[in-house]
């Protein structure tokens, strides 16, 4: 039985019921055989109440199942579950032992501004409340509860991301840091993004298994868009990979240099990496923006700039245009200096 003694000296009892769980104080319990006499009372008893047999005398399922039943849904159907995973974690731990619906807005308020205290964006907390929304719709969907505390106006308004390109300048200064020896890995993460406009996720999990250097393509199954995805390999990218001898072109492509295995996580390398560069206010997806920029700088069609940024919408891929105008017209400007007209 899953009974325990608290630090306070009180004893408790957790178990879980076709997928109810109860972690309750067994009052009056001073022994461990007390304290499971006490669960095995509560156990029936909530059989009882789960069989209609008798009236429930608890406000219902508790957050916590709701959590999970998103859960299930996220493992099953998207693409984000690990990292869904991880911010339910957060979740349950701010919010502790809770009934699903004593959650009031006034709540969701309270854990914006935790979030907010905590150094998290208000995009990183939109996506926090997304999950709270997404697992109570569900929950209201089984009957659980009645309300959703995400109410429409209760998310914060955010502007558009500014597509933000990596100028040549940048770049040079950027390659100088990845040619260290301890960055040569994030180096091929960087070239490859450069050069494919491909997601972080799909670089880090690229395979040689992936790779045809001599059709010269890269196929991506697995992606956040669920598309087929078939990347052209120019030949910047085909001198990178054929660099590396034939004999080691397998598993994944890209190693830590720490550890000797597959690289999962680079973000505290890229911060070090972009600091070092002296290069500010640029994510690792702005790689995927300078693909776009540099591509209508040159005056590539907009449906073609579409395809290598993988849009579902050209509305998207029109930012870059508008980009690449605001550019040529500040370079234009330069021209004003030798205006002689007046």
């Amino acid at each position: 039985m899953s009974v325990y003694q608290g630090k306070n000296g009180k004893w408790y009892c957790s178990f879980q019921i076709n997928g109810e769980r109860k972690h309750l104080l067994c009052h009056g319990a001073t022994t461990r055989k007390e304290a499971e006499q006490f669960e095995t009372f509560k156990k029936f008893n909530l059989m009882q109440q789960q069989n209609g047999i008798i009236p429930r005398d608890d406000k219902g399922v508790t957050l916590n199942k709701v959590f999970d039943n998103f859960l299930e849904y996220s493992e099953n159907s998207k693409k984000s579950y690990k990292q869904d995973k991880s911010r339910v974690r957060i979740l349950k731990e701010y919010f502790k032992i809770r009934y699903a619906k004593d959650l009031k807005p006034d709540d969701i308020e309270k854990l914006k501004s935790h979030f907010l205290k905590q150094g998290l964006s208000k995009v990183t907390v939109n996506r926090y409340l997304e999950i709270i929304s997404r697992a109570y719709n569900m929950a209201i969907a089984n009957d659980w509860v009645q309300k959703n505390p995400v109410r429409k106006n209760i998310k914060f308004s955010t502007k558009n991301y500014v597509v933000r390109s990596l100028s040549p300048q940048e770049e040079k200064k950027l390659m100088e840091v990845l040619s260290l020896p301890q960055y040569e890995y994030l180096k091929g993460i960087v070239i490859v993004a450069l050069n494919t406009a491909l997601r972080r996720q799909n670089i880090l999990d690229l395979t040689w298994e992936q790779i045809d250097l001599e059709g010269r393509v890269i196929e991506v199954t697995e992606n956040k868009s669920n598309k087929h995805i078939l990347k052209p390999i120019n030949d910047t990218l085909y001198n990178y990979f054929s660099a590396t001898p034939p004999e080691k072109r397998r598993g994944y492509v890209f190693i830590n240099y720490y550890t000797g295995k597959k690289c999962k996580e680079i973000k505290r390398a890229w911060r070090t990496v972009k600091k070092k560069a002296g290069i500010e206010n640029f994510r690792f997806h702005d790689l995927k923006h300078t693909v776009g920029t540099r591509l209508a700088l040159n005056n590539v069609p907009i449906p073609v700039i579409k395809e290598v940024l993988d849009h579902s919408d050209i509305s998207t891929t029109m930012r870059y245009v508008h980009t690449a105008n605001e550019q040529i017209l500040s370079a234009m400007n330069v021209l004003n200096s030798f205006n002689q007209s007046e």
